[in-house]
């Protein structure tokens, strides 16, 4: 299921993560904006791994 690209391009720019600009969330490709999202967003999907993070055994 692939998001919405312009409400997510929209929503970057109207706050750009630290380090980039409007300019650049606008010029990004399609999977550089999905890419981005995913590993701001990473820290939400580690929930089952705990707070320490993930360990072998």
């Amino acid at each position: 299921m692939k998001p919405n690209i312009e409400e997510l391009r929209k929503k970057y720019m109207e706050n750009p993560p630290e380090g980039l600009t409007s300019q650049d969330i606008r010029n990004m490709s399609e999977d550089a904006l999905l890419d981005m999202d995913y590993f701001l967003n990473d820290d939400e999907l580690d929930d089952e791994f705990g707070e320490d993070g993930f360990y072998i055994f």
